[in-house]
């Protein structure tokens, strides 16, 4: 596996010692069981995959190589390099400008841009039209370009969809950079639609047979589906990729609609050569999390907290999990557990910051789920549950919290 040289900053006294503990008697990571960390008043029950991703240590790690390279030209991202508030202000504090906010409006003009200035594409990865338009200015993008290879796969997939005919469905958030890049990388190659989720998806199966009119369609989807779609003709082949950090289990739902959807319109005879099987094209790191989170579910816990950026969709979708089962908060940092009973926690559902009151219970032992998006730093859980250690009066020995996760799992190996 590959390690990437980020800053220390971004590593733990706690977090990474568990994580290491845990990938020495799964170096497979095929064990989805959790982690109790466990100091006695408080024992948190962590996920057995959360945190930086490949992708986001890779961007990272090119960020800062960017900044040490350059220590005399003008750096910029052109949106935020990820979704996490700590690491892009890191990187401002390092002297990088942004060119675009996350809806990709600009706020450094194009015509600011020199050619011996330095463009750090993010994660996400970004549109051919921009591509296209740093190309024409002169800048060498390849050269610090940190799209996530798990992203130029989506799109490798929708390109080999159009080749064969196929229509491309992509399962995202049509506003989010990277739907916005896969959608543009798409259209390229195949006629494609955004959906964002299975209503929109159930909506187009009313259009594929028939029952719903072009109007509706053009209505309906305004916006997202390429130039020059036919109505009558481009729905008969249709496959489906997604954003890498959607729900899994509602892309297999929209996947098995649709497939279903061609079923009835062509017969089990013809129904294959209409839907093209692509399986997921969720990254290995969301399947991961999601799969770490749905273990947390069977587990006996008085609140859950979800640590990450407010606008991260991978965070958004372990949040959603959470609230199946458990009272959950989604923070994005310890500064916003104001108090033992006060935390600032974000209501994605109404997009709105919210305070509570009610925050950490009065009952011993306290069992605490703690998770966090692919784009959260180690660091940050640490300083949660340093934060929560600190407010209920517990003894942080870490030594003997990680003694006896040791312990657990070599009685179990």
């Amino acid at each position: 596996m590959k390690t990437f040289n980020i800053p220390t900053y971004y590593r733990s006294p706690i977090i990474s010692r568990v994580k290491a503990i845990r990938s020495k008697f799964d170096k497979r990571k095929k064990d989805f069981t959790p982690t109790h960390l466990d100091f006695g008043n408080v024992e948190f029950i962590l996920g057995r995959h959360f945190g930086f991703c490949f992708g986001v240590e890779n961007a990272i790690e090119i960020s800062y190589k960017a900044i040490a390279e350059n220590p005399d030209k003008r750096i910029f991202l052109l949106s935020q390099m990820i979704h996490n508030p700590g690491v892009n202000g890191d990187l401002e504090n390092h002297g990088i400008q942004f060119l675009q906010d996350t809806k990709g409006n600009q706020l450094i003009p194009w015509s600011e841009i020199k050619s011996d200035d330095i463009v750090i594409i993010p994660a996400f990865g970004t549109t051919i039209e921009i591509e296209n338009k740093l190309k024409e200015i002169g800048v060498d993008t390849p050269r610090y370009n940190t799209t996530c290879p798990f992203v130029e796969r989506v799109w490798k997939k929708s390109e080999k969809l159009g080749t064969d005919d196929y229509t491309v469905i992509i399962h995202g958030k049509d506003k989010h950079e990277e739907t916005r890049a896969t959608f543009s990388h798409s259209k390229a190659y195949a006629k494609s639609i955004v959906i964002r989720d299975i209503a929109e998806a159930q909506l187009l199966g009313k259009m594929i047979l028939g029952d719903l009119a072009e109007s509706d369609f053009l209505q309906t989807f305004a916006g997202r589906y390429s130039a020059d779609f036919n109505f009558k003709t481009d729905l008969t082949k249709i496959g489906v990729v997604n954003q890498t950090t959607m729900l899994a289990s509602e892309t297999q739902e929209i996947s098995d609609y649709l497939a279903d959807i061609m079923l009835q319109k062509f017969g089990q005879e013809n129904s294959k050569k209409h839907f093209a099987n692509t399986r997921d094209t969720l990254c290995y790191a969301t399947n991961d999390n999601q799969s770490a989170t749905l273990a947390l579910l069977d587990q006996k816990a008085d609140l859950a907290i979800v640590v990450g950026g407010y606008n991260s969709s991978n965070t958004s979708h372990l949040v959603e999990l959470c609230e199946q089962k458990f009272n959950t908060f989604y923070i994005k940092d310890e500064d916003e557990i104001k108090t033992h009973n006060v935390v600032h926690h974000f209501d994605m559902h109404k997009s709105e910051l919210l305070e509570s009151k009610t925050f950490i219970p009065e009952n011993r032992p306290l069992k605490i789920i703690l998770t966090s998006g692919a784009s959260c730093p180690d660091a940050t859980v640490d300083r949660v549950i340093q934060r929560i250690l600190e407010l209920t009066n517990t003894s942080a020995d870490i030594e003997l919290a990680l003694a006896n996760i040791k312990n657990t799992f070599n009685e179990e190996v």
